[in-house]
């Protein structure tokens, strides 16, 4: 992974003490909140319901023990003990006192940690396939990409002061395991005819308020030129954006309202332009970012063979365990979604013992994923057993990736100030519901995702089953959703019909999901059922 230099150690210390100052400031009363609102979004400070809330960035989702167990320490002394891990591979802390925040950032500084541009309108932590090194079906790793942009990116005049967030991912897979079209800008690395390397790029892709799915804008872009175009994207919508209208800010309404072609054509124009500036990485600098990311020191001769007589640790393996590039070797997940549990949360202990695994196992590396769970990228197939006993014994062993329980989930009303409705007890209900890990199993791959506002943090437009919670006349009231996808079969979800209170939308859930067993066929998944049979059969099962 990336390790600071001389100059990146410098501006993130800068920055702290600038924003300490800031917070001297406010508290003193020198400074109104409406003047130090943007001053707190620009590095990571939000304030909620009952306290502020301070979002890390992980850049790409990588990071490693050392930062892992200063994020434990820093949930025990500035929090409640726990943090929140989120669907852009970041980390929240949802009770933070303001008073307290420059002291919580210096101490992320000094493991290479911050939290800038991880809100307000800039772009935000750049996301990636949480697989990226490991994955046996990638093209290349593409965090080197990824970190070249982040610091292209970070603190660039024209990107300080954006219409409104802008989100970026990258992927090198035909399997997309980053949500890559519903992005901003979203990159997935291919090869041409040639065999050259170069980019697939999408724009015009975000959910909330107003959803859309991003188009191709270009098949294959010589991967030195990326700079360029992504400058080129960005100058065409900070001259149209609508900054008159925060519902009509985002880049994927522009889009929208230009269209296709035309946003393409604009986008090539300014491409054309910016290729004359020279602003484009050289490749000595690439050379010099990928050398952080080079593979690890993989043994060799290993046995591919895995001792699976423990039942138990059979299931977790079949569930939880994914091919590895390196023979010998394999990427382990670990789940954030116990029954009954938070999904994403993740207690200091546990955060401690998953970096104890993480140097012990895995090259001391880690992974966070867009769908709020770990990963353990490189662990040598003979030590897997270990690896779970030391997970069960953390109550981290669950074997439910991409079933059920696997629920994506923003805080909600419980802390958002934006929420209309909770979304924690949802899920915690519908996981409860579902608990039985047979019946789990029985019905597969089930994506369920869910936001306690249209603003969409839970990613419900996604969700093989998605559900929204809002306000109907001052009672929290949830909409379901069906087929949506975040994969490489991109799909929008679609309401079935009028909402339900907390305990309608879980009969509601499952009442689809017993319709879906009734119909699939043979090793179908839900989606494809919905897919092939559409809305009306579930419609009549959910609302007789």
């Amino acid at each position: 992974m990336y390790e600071y230099d001389r100059y990146d150690q410098a501006m993130v210390d800068a920055r702290v003490e600038d924003f300490r100052d800031q917070t001297r400031r406010r508290i003193a009363g020198e400074l109104t909140e409406d003047q130090f609102k943007p001053l707190r979004l620009k590095n990571g400070l939000y304030l909620q319901l009952h306290a502020y809330m301070l979002r890390v960035a992980i850049p790409y989702g990588t990071f490693n023990s050392r930062q892992m167990r200063k994020l434990a320490d820093i949930a025990r002394k500035y929090d409640r003990g726990y943090g929140h891990f989120t669907t852009r591979q970041n980390i929240q802390y949802n009770w933070i006192k303001l008073e307290e925040a420059p002291d919580l950032l210096a101490e992320l500084a000094t493991v290479e940690m911050h939290a800038i541009q991880t809100s307000g309108e800039s772009i935000r932590n750049i996301s990636a396939d949480q697989y990226a090194g490991a994955a046996a079906d990638e093209i290349c790793d593409p965090r080197p990409w990824a970190e070249l942009l982040r610091q292209a990116t970070t603190f660039h005049p024209e990107f300080s002061y954006l219409p409104r967030k802008f989100k970026i991912a990258v992927i090198s897979s035909k399997e997309d395991r980053a949500a890559l079209r519903w992005h901003d800008c979203a990159l997935r690395i291919v090869r041409n005819e040639a065999g050259e390397e170069g980019f697939e790029v999408y724009a015009g892709g975000g959910m909330g308020r107003t959803p859309f799915i991003a188009y191709k804008i270009r098949d294959f872009l010589p991967s030195g030129q990326i700079f360029s175009y992504l400058q080129a994207i960005l100058r065409v919508w900070n001259m149209h954006a609508r900054r008159d209208n925060i519902h009509k800010q985002r880049m994927k309404i522009l889009v929208h309202d230009l269209g296709e072609e035309e946003f393409r054509r604009q986008v090539e124009e300014q491409f054309e332009h910016f290729l004359t500036l020279g602003t484009d990485f050289p490749q000595a600098e690439y050379d010099r970012i990928a050398a952080f990311f080079a593979p690890p020191p993989f043994e060799t001769g290993l046995s591919d063979d895995i001792d699976l007589s423990d039942p138990d640790f059979a299931l977790w393996v079949d569930r939880q365990v994914i091919a590895h590039k390196a023979p010998g070797y394999a990427i382990a997940n670990i789940s954030l979604k116990p029954v009954g549990g938070i999904p994403g949360d993740i207690s200091a202990e546990q955060m401690e013992r998953v970096a104890d695994l993480a140097e012990r196992y895995s090259f001391d590396e880690i992974r966070a994923t867009h769908a709020q769970n770990l990963v353990l990228p490189h662990v040598r197939k003979a030590d897997l057993y270990a690896v779970w006993q030391a997970l069960d014994a953390a109550g981290l062993a669950d074997a439910n990736l991409d079933l059920v329980t696997d629920i994506i989930a923003c805080p909600g009303l419980d802390y958002c100030s934006l929420a209309n409705a909770r979304s924690i007890p949802i899920a915690q209900k519908i996981a409860q519901r579902f608990a039985d890990a047979e019946r789990q199993r029985d019905i597969g791959e089930l994506k369920i995702k869910i936001s306690g506002c249209i603003n969409a943090c839970g990613h419900h437009h996604a969700g093989q089953i998605g559900i929204l919670g809002v306000d109907r006349k001052g009672t929290e009231n949830y909409q379901l959703l069906l087929g949506g996808s975040g994969a490489e079969d991109t799909s929008q979800a679609k309401i079935t019909g009028p909402g339900f209170d907390e305990e309608g939308i879980v009969d509601a859930v499952e009442r689809t999901i017993e319709r879906y067993r009734e119909l699939r066929t043979d090793g179908e998944r839900f989606l494809d059922t919905y897919r092939r049979v559409g809305m009306d059969p579930f419609k009549e099962a959910i609302y007789g």
